[in-house]
């Protein structure tokens, strides 16, 4: 069977690149004959993730405006050159579909393939649509959705399907417990200063229960050394800190609960796996669409939802408290979350695009 060329881009946080790999190895798996290029944004943490794949990843020289005031006109002058290397990509890997994943570096290479009548498709992955995949609406084919609520934002070219994770989230056991309390805190991939920060303000606090915590922490490349040396200092020993943690879904397994920012892929990896979650939202994010998307998690009793202007030390460790001696209420979050559970996200996503492809050839 002739080869054919997929593009599947998107990028500006390491959740939009595990979205793009996972229908990416759906496609695979479905059709061996096709060829996969992921193109994304050039940041670190990016290219950091790509390089423990074995893809073809082409990173683009692009950064979001919206929100970014100066550096918002810095990143207006980034567009021409963003714009033609897209368009030589396009050319030298001629694909039968281009998928965007969302962020800022997916749109030069969805809006040119468009032009080009390559057939194209985007996922908003929260729950109200960013600046990129709301200009690109009108020149896609169809855009799949991960929130059913999110339907009335993109008419009749919406799919409500959900938002593809890593496979290994689907077939977590549900962790038992056993008197202690096990804490996944994590900001994203680029890590949470304002969450590291907010919890080494809460180590004091939490002391007399520190023989029954244990606590995995991902504090992004920045905070590494600091965030060690806080839970060093307080005397905490069953604690393992890391600027970033690859193989997530086994922490997820080992947590009891989780303590993060409320990102897309985040919520959608809370929901695949179906651990309860204590959430502190982005306040500056754009749209306000941590807060948006955590409380979709809220509505159902599946998390809670701390906001940063609510946040201190005290409220914080208080809450971790009420966990340990309440296991049960997580437990209790975790079966919540079975009804917004979606099944084979990535592979409804893949058999989408095929029947884009055959109806496009």
């Amino acid at each position: 069977m002739r080869e054919r060329n997929i593009i599947i881009c998107g990028g500006g946080t390491g959740g939009h690149l595990y979205a793009a790999l996972s229908v990416g190895q759906k496609l695979q798996e479905k059709a061996s004959h096709l060829r996969l290029t992921y193109v994304g944004s050039s940041r670190a943490v990016e290219k950091n993730i790509m390089e423990h794949q074995d893809v073809n990843f082409i990173p683009l020289k692009i950064e979001g405006i919206k929100g970014k005031g100066l550096k918002g006109i810095l990143s207006l002058l980034l567009l021409p050159v963003a714009f033609t290397k897209s368009l030589a990509v396009l050319l030298s890997q001629r694909p039968s579909l281009v998928l965007g994943v969302g962020g800022y570096s997916s749109g030069p290479i969805v809006l040119l393939a468009s032009l080009l009548r390559i057939p194209t498709l985007i996922l908003e992955q929260n729950l109200y649509p960013g600046l990129t995949n709301k200009l690109l609406i009108p020149w896609v084919k169809m855009v799949i959705v991960s929130f059913e609520n999110s339907l009335p934002y993109f008419k009749r070219k919406g799919i409500f399907i959900g938002n593809p994770v890593r496979e290994e989230f689907y077939t977590l056991s549900p962790k038992k417990r056993n008197g202690k309390l096990t804490l996944l805190i994590f900001g994203g991939s680029q890590g949470s200063h304002f969450l590291n920060q907010g919890v080494l303000d809460s180590l004091h606090l939490l002391k007399k229960e520190k023989n029954n915590l244990r606590i995995f922490h991902q504090t992004g490349k920045n905070d590494f050394e600091r965030v060690k040396k806080g839970y060093d200092e307080n005397n905490f020993k069953e604690v393992v800190v890391s600027s970033f943690f690859f193989d997530m879904a086994d922490y997820f397994k080992k947590s009891d609960l989780i303590i993060s920012r409320a990102g897309a892929t985040t919520v959608a990896e809370l929901i695949a796996s179906q651990k309860a979650s204590l959430l502190v939202p982005f306040s500056k994010a754009s749209d306000n669409h941590q807060v948006l998307n955590a409380r979709e998690l809220e509505k159902v009793k599946g998390a809670e939802v701390l906001l940063e202007e609510k946040f201190s030390s005290e409220i914080f460790a208080e809450k971790i408290s009420f966990y340990l001696n309440n296991q049960e209420k997580i437990t209790y979050m975790e079966k919540n979350l079975a009804s917004t559970k979606k099944d084979k996200v990535a592979e409804k996503i893949a058999a989408l695009c095929l029947v884009l492809m055959k109806n496009n050839p």
